[in-house]
């Protein structure tokens, strides 16, 4: 409620949405035409619109009307992603339920070198998708860039690397995770710890090396061994290999995914070193590779369902004609065996 003086708030969808007692993708349908709305909900949505006193902006229903009601997801990764990144699937999947559940579909477009690129842009230009969400973990903008230009909302997952700005981006707290599974390693009393990294060139892999280094500090007598991967399962094997030529005291390792955690283990135990009396391994993500490894893979879970929602949410948002939004998420410890 306004203080006496002050002039009083305009009252947003997201009021309609508390008076009438339904969601607010289930007012936003309401007042654009009532596509997928029940008569109950119509009739309550009518009358919160009554209660609260709320008002459309002319231009911005204007513009509403006019939406093809799909959302895209594009992937700015290569296509093997789709398949061979678990995490990938996960998110697609929660994506299309929270979109579902609003009651837009899901285009899935392809953008991950210059002709696909085109071909997404070209697509996304004809007025058929009302927003999109962009996975892609690269430093590179430029995709991001040409989606804004293209004058289109976008919610990117993971962290882009120029925070803030004119997109909105929901991500987990990797370097915050990474930190608290070093510290978790330092804890079993372990103080040869080394870390197989992702690639370089993703901000998200960067941000896990830092929580790395954080959790060390001062506790390390020199500079703790990083190799770096791919995230593949395959790179992990090649990265505890070269560990073990460079560093064969190694008693400790944390692992950047769990793909290439399941590959440094399997590398440990035809070495002849027991995983985790020997070395403990962590991992990250909670994927599907962490569980099914022997043995499993102590890691840090990805909120990805949330993960999933909150892109919906604040996509939608700004369809709506609300600013882009920032959320970060924190990750959970998961306890198995590997450490």
């Amino acid at each position: 409620m306004s203080s006496p003086g002050q002039p009083r708030r305009r009252p947003t969808i997201d009021d309609v949405a508390r008076a009438a007692g339904v969601s607010r993708g289930t007012v936003s349908r309401a007042l654009n035409g009532g596509r997928w709305v029940s008569p109950d909900a119509q009739r309550a949505v009518d009358a919160a619109v009554r209660r609260t006193g709320y008002r459309a902006n002319a231009h911005a229903r204007g513009l509403r009307l006019q939406r093809g009601g799909a959302i895209a997801f594009v992937l700015g990764e290569d296509v093997e992603h789709l398949f061979a990144d678990p995490n990938v699937a996960v998110l697609l999947t929660h994506v299309s339920r929270a979109l579902a559940e609003q009651g837009h579909a899901m285009v899935l477009l392809l953008a991950a070198d210059t002709a696909t690129r085109q071909h997404a842009l070209d697509f996304l230009g004809t007025g058929q998708v009302d927003g999109v969400m962009l996975v892609s973990w690269s430093r590179d903008l430029t995709l991001l860039d040409e989606l804004r230009a293209a004058g289109l909302p976008v919610v990117c997952c993971g962290t882009p690397e120029r925070r803030g700005g004119d997109a909105g981006w929901v991500a987990a707290d990797d370097r915050e995770g990474a930190r608290r599974m070093t510290e978790h390693l330092l804890s079993l009393g372990r103080r040869s710890v080394a870390m197989i990294a992702g690639p370089d060139d993703r901000l998200g892999a960067s941000l896990r090396v830092d929580g790395f280094r954080d959790a060390l500090g001062d506790v390390a007598a020199q500079p703790a061994p990083v190799e770096f991967g791919d995230w593949s399962e395959r790179s992990g094997a090649e990265a505890m290999t070269r560990l073990l030529d460079s560093s064969p005291g190694v008693d400790a390792v944390f692992a950047a995914n769990d793909r290439m955690a399941a590959g440094a283990i399997a590398v440990l135990i035809a070495a002849g070193r027991r995983v985790p009396e020997d070395v403990a391994v962590g991992g990250f993500d909670d994927s599907p590779a962490a569980s099914a490894a022997h043995p499993a893979i102590t890691t840090m879970r990805q909120p990805f369902e949330r993960i999933a929602r909150e892109m919906t949410r604040l996509l939608l948002a700004e369809i709506d004609g609300e600013q882009p939004a920032h959320v970060q998420l924190a990750t959970e410890f998961v306890r198995r065996e590997s450490a």
